[in-house]
């Protein structure tokens, strides 16, 4: 930092001049760039703006207008204060005029009661003004090499708010152009005091241009974007109060290179999942493994738009019926425009909901509703609004119809966990349902019936033993012969034991189909004519699709 006009008037070279401020003391405050030592009546036209002027005032004008127009340009350029020394011009007072006109423009006047060298006090700021200048210096490589680092590196935007944070030694926020908390660093504040009642907060704070300084809250802001399009905010909240006169805020500096880091972030990885379902993604994830406690999703997910507490919340799990495998890539893309399309159907409802991924296959979606708002309407508007989006995103190819699981709604964000565990046995299980065989728009587990309990029951060891018991020998057979006696088993219980009609579902004559029927029999010391031995067979195969999933 430059040293100001008040550290000036404090250094020990100045104290020997008995300085008097007889003018603009509410301005000491104001940077000193440099200082000039001048007793022209017009130097004025010399300066640039935040020096300090020392003068004898041997040559200042005598007439009342001449000494205020002298202020008054010294004023208009800037200058950090005025220094004039008695014993040449002046003895014990200065003119009315100067003093007043000073005051008026908030221009800090001192007056010199003793004989000083100028040139020590020249060398003693200048000096100061060096070393402020090295230290800016240093201090904005030091920040450039972090952001440089943290841009390279492809640095989560969570990342870059910890590095601003931890810079200024201050609360940090970012967020959307709604005002919606994106992610934040609190800086050793409570997260409640920190983002409570936050979209009003924020719209409140409208400082002028790109990067601004609020005093009445604090808040230093920045906008976030590139080309011309911004997408949000990064906010340094510090204690309110004026800024430094006679130049930009001290962290202006920071909280662009943060910002621009930010940008260039989100343009390298644009094809990534967007900052908002990243932050939907982290909250869902933290009410499933507990790593946030109840309070703090209900606070963020409030900062974020989507109001938790005094609601009811259902959970959903979509997931689209399994295709082909594709690649590793075109499995991340895929699931993140699954995830949009979610999110997009979430609008297109007008609710409020949590949309992010769960894993690699499913989406998770913790909606919540008002009083007045009926649950399935709004689950059916939801589902018919994301199956509508699938098929306009597909348009000529064949996606897969999304299944969408629903938990039992709860009446608490404790409870939130329950309904989202639900919502993904259901969707377990439902992915094995006959697509296109039901005509509600959307699974409970009261629709996934047998499967569903044999989903629920799959880490039960008593289960597995069952299928190894009923399966076993088949499942052993197939493996050691790459035979396909299991899927003939499959078909022929999914056909109700119609034979003939299993025999084409097979895609293979009535004598071979027949013939590998036997062998099933044989190997499992099975009579498939015996209901009770299909059932039994037809609830293990069920019971080994749960496992296997």
């Amino acid at each position: 930092m430059l040293p100001t006009v008040a550290h000036v008037l404090d250094l020990e070279v100045m104290r020997r001049g008995l300085p008097q401020v007889v003018a603009g003391a509410d301005h000491l405050e104001r940077p000193v760039r440099w200082v000039h030592v001048s007793e022209l009546p017009d130097v004025a036209g010399m300066l640039q703006g935040g020096e300090l002027v020392l003068s004898t005032g041997i040559a200042l004008p005598e007439d009342r207008e001449g000494l205020a127009r002298y202020v008054r340009e010294l004023a208009d350029i800037g200058v950090a204060g005025l220094v004039i020394e008695y014993g040449r011009r002046y003895f014990d007072s200065l003119p009315r005029a100067l003093v007043h006109a000073a005051e008026q423009r908030g221009l800090p006047l001192i007056a010199l009661r003793r004989e000083l060298r100028f040139v020590s006090v020249t060398e003693a700021v200048h000096a100061l003004v060096v070393n402020a200048q090295l230290e800016q210096l240093r201090t904005s490589e030091a920040i450039h090499q972090v952001f440089n680092e943290l841009v390279v590196e492809g640095a989560e935007p969570a990342e870059v708010v910890r590095q601003v944070s931890r810079i200024a030694g201050a609360p940090v926020v970012l967020e959307n152009l709604a005002h919606q908390v994106l992610t934040h660093e609190s800086a050793g504040r409570s997260e409640a005091e920190l983002l409570e009642d936050w979209e009003r907060r924020s719209r409140g704070v409208r400082p002028p241009g790109r990067t601004g300084y609020d005093p009445r809250s604090g808040w230093l802001v920045t906008a976030v974007g590139a080309r011309g399009q911004d997408w949000g905010r990064l906010v340094l909240m510090q204690e309110p109060g004026p800024r430094p006169e006679g130049g930009p805020h001290p962290n202006t500096m920071l909280l662009e290179r943060g910002a621009s880091a930010l940008a260039l972030n989100r343009l390298v990885v644009r094809d990534r999942e967007s900052l908002e379902r990243q932050t939907h993604r982290t909250l869902l994830s933290g009410i499933l493994t507990h790593a946030l406690t109840v309070s703090e999703v209900a606070l963020r997910a409030q900062a974020l738009g989507v109001p938790l507490e005094g609601r009811r919340l259902v959970g959903a799990v979509l997931r689209q019926r399994r295709g082909p495998i594709p690649a590793a890539l075109e499995a991340q893309a895929r699931l993140r425009d699954f995830t949009e399309l979610a999110a997009s159907a979430v609008r297109a409802c007008r609710l409020s909901a949590l949309v992010g991924a769960l894993d690699d296959e499913g989406v998770g979606v913790l909606i919540t509703l008002g009083p007045q708002q009926d649950e399935h309407a709004a689950l059916d508007a939801f589902a018919a609004a994301l199956r509508r989006l699938a098929a306009e995103a597909a348009r000529d190819a064949a996606a897969p119809e999304p299944v969408v699981a629903v938990g039992s709604s709860v009446g608490s964000v404790r409870d939130a966990r329950r309904t989202l565990l639900e919502a993904t046995q259901v969707a377990d299980a439902a992915l094995h349902d006959a697509p296109g065989g039901r005509n509600a728009s959307y699974y409970r587990l009261p629709d996934v019936r047998l499967r569903g309990l044999l989903h629920l029951l799959r880490d039960d060891a008593r289960l597995q033993t069952y299928v190894e018991r009923e399966l076993g020998p088949l499942l052993a057979f197939d493996a050691e012969h790459n035979g396909q006696l299991v899927q003939m088993l499959r078909i022929y219980l999914e056909q109700g034991r119609n034979k003939s009609a299993a025999a084409d579902a097979a895609h293979l004559s009535r004598p071979s189909f027949y013939d590998r029927l036997h062998k099933v029999e044989r190997i499992l010391g099975v009579d498939l004519d015996q209901v009770e031995s299909c059932l039994s067979l037809h609830v293990a195969l069920l019971a080994l699709d749960a496992v296997r999933r």
